[in-house]
């Protein structure tokens, strides 16, 4: 049974010593905003890690499959779809409801489907496009960031010759020594009791994943992350009683004092504790 439900929520997370999302574009350091100098980490990155843990957690279990990952192709995985239901594709008058018993296939078996959705209309056996009813903004950081760049070296050696000058090899990393990032999102109970079905148990399974978004995806890349809050803004309907932008607006996270922070204790939360009415806050973190 779908949620029934609205939800919005908050995410306070941080990094230390470590590079969180890397820009391909500019070496790969750390995503930046050139014209405020604040940080930002993409969605893409933040959902990439909530896929991870839901696989890691439940280790393939029936309709908790993940999609977006590099296994194989996505248009084997829609042709999977058809075989399973024994469906063929059809350009007459019944290829409407094949696509909807194929996108149907792919909610019930795919986590990240029902959750995010997913653009599956490529290939010879189309499953459809699916709005998913959980979104999330890129993060951005609290303060301005200032990437600095750490020379490391190594004593093994790529390649023989290399081996035989008795050289080391010397190379770079780039990091935040501290920055604290926020991130929103949403959770549609519409859409999800319109086409993807998104329960209860996943979204308590979308809060853990959350909570432990960075316990099983430590690197050294990434340096110490922790995620530091959760609040979750619960409506009592399915439409919502009031603009999500009101409700964030509730928390508000400023610097004790005008220096570089360097830990999560140098920032001060403050939370309105006025709901609109049939609007219920919850600390999850």
């Amino acid at each position: 049974m779908a949620i029934e439900n609205r939800y919005d929520f908050v995410m306070l997370f941080d990094v230390e010593n470590g590079n969180p999302n890397g820009d391909p574009d500019a070496g790969n350091t750390p995503r930046i905003d050139a014209e405020t100098g604040y940080g930002y980490i993409t969605d893409v990155c933040l959902k990439r890690k909530i896929r991870n843990y839901v696989e890691l957690s439940r280790d393939n279990e029936k309709g908790y499959q993940i999609l977006i990952k590099s296994d194989k192709s996505l248009n084997e995985k829609f042709a999977d779809a058809y075989r399973e239901e024994g469906l063929t594709a059809n350009k007459g008058k019944e290829r409407d409801d094949v696509i909807r018993r194929a996108r149907d296939f792919m909610c019930r078996n795919y986590y990240d489907v029902r959750a995010f959705g997913a653009v599956m209309s490529t290939g010879d056996n189309p499953c459809g496009i699916v709005r998913g009813p959980v979104q999330i903004s890129f993060a951005r950081s609290l303060s301005p960031v200032s990437i600095q760049d750490v020379t490391i070296m190594r004593q093994a050696r790529t390649t023989e010759k290399r081996q035989e000058e008795g050289k080391i090899e010397i190379g770079k990393k780039s990091i935040l020594p501290y920055a604290l990032y926020r991130a929103e999102g949403y959770v549609s109970a519409a859409l999800a009791n319109k086409t993807t079905n998104l329960s209860e148990e996943d979204l308590e399974l979308l809060w853990e994943a959350i909570i432990n978004l960075f316990e099983h995806d430590h690197s050294a890349a990434r340096g110490k992350m922790c995620m530091r809050k959760l609040y979750v803004f619960k409506h009592s309907s399915i439409f919502g009683k009031c603009p999500s932008h009101i409700l964030f607006d509730k928390i508000t996270v400023t610097l004790k004092q005008d220096l570089p922070p360097r830990s999560f204790h140098d920032y001060d939360i403050k939370l309105d504790p006025r709901m609109p009415d049939g609007v219920e806050l919850i600390e999850k973190l």
